[in-house]
C-alpha cells in the first residue's frame, strides 16, 4: 500500500522577494604554475580516462605515479594456474588482472613503483612510468577484446613478490618482450 506524499500549501497572495545580486570575491592569492604539483598537470585527462572506464569505454591510463604498474605475462594454462593460486594467497581473491585474448597476454596490476624494483625476469615484464596501458571498461569481464579476468576489488593490487615466485614455478610461455607489447603499451 502506498501513501500520498504530504503537500505544502502555498499562499498565492504571498510575495516572494527577488534574489539579491550575486558577487564573487576575487581570490586573494595568485596560484603560480610552479606551485601546482607536477603530477597534477594532466588531471583533466586522467578524469576523462576514468570517466571512460565507468562509461563503458576503454581508457588509456598512465603507469607508475599513484595508480599502478603492470607485469605482462603470457596467458594460457600456466598463467591461469597462477591466477587461481593468487585467489588463494590474497585476501578476497586475486588482485586486478586484464586478459588480452588477441595477443595472449595477461596484465597484472601491481603497486606503483614495482617496475623500479623488478629485476629482469624471463616470464614477466614489469612496466611503469613513462608507459601507458589501455584498460577495458569496468563492466567488461568477458571477451571479445581485452577484459577483466579479475576485476578491481577496492584498492587492492597484485603483490609482485608472490607473482614473481609463481612465475618462476609455472613459467608461462611465450616469453613476453617489450617489442610485442608495443601495440598495447606505449611511452607517454
Amino acid at each position: 500500500m502506498t501513501a500520498a506524499l504530504p503537500r505544502r500549501v502555498i499562499d498565492s497572495a504571498q510575495a516572494i522577494p527577488p534574489a539579491g545580486a550575486v558577487a564573487f570575491a576575487p581570490l586573494a592569492k595568485t596560484i603560480r604554475p610552479q606551485d601546482v604539483a607536477s603530477d597534477m598537470g594532466d588531471l583533466a585527462t586522467r578524469v576523462r580516462n576514468l570517466m571512460d572506464i565507468q562509461g563503458r569505454r576503454p581508457a588509456c591510463l598512465p603507469l607508475g605515479g599513484r595508480l599502478f604498474d603492470v607485469v605482462a605475462t603470457a596467458s594460457g594454462d600456466a598463467a591461469r594456474a597462477i591466477v587461481h593460486l593468487m585467489d588463494e594467497v590474497q585476501v578476497d581473491g586475486c588482485g586486478p588482472v586484464i586478459e588480452d585474448p588477441v595477443r595472449s597476454w595477461l596484465y597484472w596490476l601491481v603497486p606503483p613503483g614495482s617496475s623500479a624494483r623488478w629485476d629482469p625476469h624471463r616470464y614477466g615484464i614489469c612496466l611503469g612510468n613513462p608507459h601507458q596501458i589501455s584498460v577495458p571498461p569496468l563492466h567488461q569481464v568477458d571477451p571479445p577484446g581485452s577484459y577483466w579476468l579479475r576485476p578491481f576489488k577496492s584498492d587492492r593490487l597484485v603483490p609482485p613478490a608472490a607473482l614473481r615466485g609463481f612465475l618462476n614455478s609455472f613459467q608461462p610461455t611465450p616469453v613476453p618482450h617489450e617489442v610485442l607489447l608495443a601495440a598495447e603499451l606505449r611511452a607517454s
